[in-house]
């Protein structure tokens, strides 16, 4: 695997840069040539790009459009290795040495001869690089994950099988492809699986993520969708906006349909059996109609990965009568390891391994929580001119250390309990998993986005919370304005706020004392008093990916919060 690392450093590399989609006449066209892909996301910024195109030793950059290109443009002259800039879409502003129209671009291969096109194919080997993917850098700098051709060929063919996805000859599976294919689960799901399976694909709009998306689920009407939690969340939260806009009437039929679907979905999941008579009845009459505004309605499996997901929101699609299938993986796994299905089904679980796959637990506790371990042909050649690193994941033996804590139980489903690099050790040496904590208080306080524990190597915990905002339709960055269920729930407490800065500081004695009620419900079922919230405070602002708290897949960055927040967490230990 180590020696895979010297033939990736010397083919040749393109590097895809756009904004929702990388083109797929882009990867049609290198891959199969012995060149190499990847990606940088829309929203990186140029020092950003410059790390991976600089890490990368990429010579051909392609961007999107005038706004992308900008970013390169700024950078460019760091970057010894790049021989050719190419836009994609748009004209080009201005003519430049080595920056290319696609168009421009297609006409240097003419002279090419077919023989020439044809030994370069045959030249390809299982085991060499075909993509780069960057992790997303949550815990230091981005890596450059190496799969083989055979990781990514292996992969599309167990991975959708243990999701249930079929082959065009069988049935024509259509989906619609929206998030980065910079990252591993969406070019899994959407490219890779699409290809070999022959699944019709159609990519949204730019703007998917900021409002166009679910225009585009209701003309397409997918089989099958895949989203990331946030994606999951942003959906409920519309729906729960078009609820509380219904009249009274129609809100209580909604309500009711929603508290059958879940009661009948949860005592199914329990005993394995046939849905009842009442969820047929309330699911054609009401839920169906919900779903078919979202344009899920001919959809039959519903996927979630990349972060965790919150019970809520499994809750909620629930009471839709939709089952999220949630999967576990990471991009050196090459996506999947382990994966949730229609007929591989358990809360809170992410499923069993996927066939041809194998796990292991190391350095098991008592209660049987370990360190999850992956092997498999999915697993990856090893980190880009990262050697040290690929040795720290990779054991003598090949088994992949994910640096995740679960446990499975006797059936094989795999419960993710937290992860090693998160655990806080508090002065009193005691260990604290954040995450079981973090989501008990965003369950108990509806008016929460995000809550971050502190704590480690100090005498006590404390937290740092958020709350739930509106975004700016076109930055995405949230905004002063509280979302509808933080008024809703303002309003509970006989408050009247409507912006962040109505209730920080302590301005807003009803919410905060609401807030200290959430934490205190969630200190009584604390193991010890190590375990308890001592302090907390809100934010003015909410975590987002623009401002740097939360990684492209809106997992959070915790080490990039403790510096950008270490005055205000430094105030809270003060006596």
């Amino acid at each position: 695997q180590l020696k895979n690392m010297e033939i990736c450093t010397r083919l040749p590399l393109l590097m895809c840069f756009t904004h929702y989609v990388v083109p797929v006449s882009i990867i049609t066209f290198i891959i199969p040539y012995r060149g190499i892909m990847t990606g940088i996301y829309a929203t990186n910024s140029p020092e950003a790009c410059h790390y991976v195109a600089s890490d990368s030793k990429a010579n051909i950059i392609v961007v999107e459009n005038q706004k992308q290109l900008d970013k390169i443009l700024q950078i460019r002259d760091r970057l010894p290795h790049l021989k050719a800039i190419v836009q994609y879409s748009g004209q080009l502003q201005e003519k430049l040495s080595n920056l290319y129209s696609w168009e421009e671009f297609m006409e240097l291969g003419l002279d090419v001869s077919e023989k020439q096109l044809d030994d370069m194919i045959s030249s390809q080997k299982a085991n060499q690089c075909c993509v780069l993917i960057y992790t997303s850098g949550t815990t230091g700098k981005p890596k450059g994950v190496m799969l083989s051709h055979d990781n990514i060929t292996w992969t599309a063919n167990h991975a959708s099988r243990a999701g249930d996805m079929q082959p065009a000859d069988t049935k024509q599976e259509s989906l619609v492809s929206y998030l980065p294919l910079s990252h591993i689960a969406a070019q899994m799901y959407d490219l890779w699986t699409g290809i070999h399976w022959g699944e019709l694909v159609y990519f949204a709009q730019p703007d998917a993520l900021k409002g166009s998306l679910i225009t585009t689920l209701r003309e397409v009407c997918p089989t099958s969708h895949m989203g990331v939690p946030r994606v999951w969340e942003k959906m409920m939260e519309k729906i729960k906006l078009g609820i509380s806009q219904c009249g009274y009437v129609k809100k209580k039929l909604v309500t009711w349909a929603m508290s059958v679907s879940l009661e009948a979905n949860q005592k199914c999941m329990q005993k394995d059996e046939e849905k009842p008579l009442l969820l047929s009845l309330t699911d054609s009459l009401v839920l169906q109609k919900l779903r078919a505004e979202l344009g899920l309605s001919r959809c039959q499996k519903f996927f979630s990965g990349a972060a965790p997901i919150g019970s809520e929101t499994v809750q909620f699609f629930l009471g839709l009568n939709i089952r999220l299938y949630e999967a576990y993986g990471m991009s050196e796994s090459t996506g999947p390891h382990f994966m949730s299905g229609p007929k591989v089904y358990k809360l809170p679980s992410c499923g069993k391994v996927v066939p041809g796959c194998r796990y292991k637990m190391a350095d098991v506790d008592s209660e049987g929580t370990g360190e999850i371990c992956f092997w498999g042909r999915n697993i990856f050649m090893g980190f880009l001119n990262m050697e040290d690193k690929t040795r720290e994941a990779l054991d003598e033996d090949g088994w992949l250390h994910s640096g995740d804590l679960g446990k499975i139980d006797e059936e094989g489903f795999l419960y993710i309990t937290g992860r090693i690099k998160e655990l806080i050790i508090t002065a009193g040496g005691e260990n604290v998993p954040p995450v079981p904590i973090e989501e008990a208080v965003k369950r108990e306080l509806p008016i929460i986005s995000n809550a971050m524990l502190i704590g480690d190597k100090r005498k006590f915990l404390s937290m740092l919370l958020t709350l739930k905002c509106c975004s700016n339709v076109e930055t995405m960055e949230p905004t002063e304005e509280l979302s509808l269920e933080a008024v809703e729930f303002c309003q509970q407490q006989g408050s009247q706020a409507t912006k962040v800065s109505d209730i920080i500081g302590g301005e807003d004695k009803e919410v905060y004392c609401a807030i200290q009620e959430g934490i205190d419900r969630v200190n009584s079922a604390a193991i010890s008093n190590a375990q308890r919230i001592q302090k907390w405070t809100i934010l003015r602002k909410d975590f987002s990916v623009s401002g740097g708290e939360l990684g492209p897949t809106m997992k959070l960055r915790r080490p990039v919060v403790l510096e950008m927040y270490h005055e205000v967490i430094e105030s809270l230990y003060r006596e």
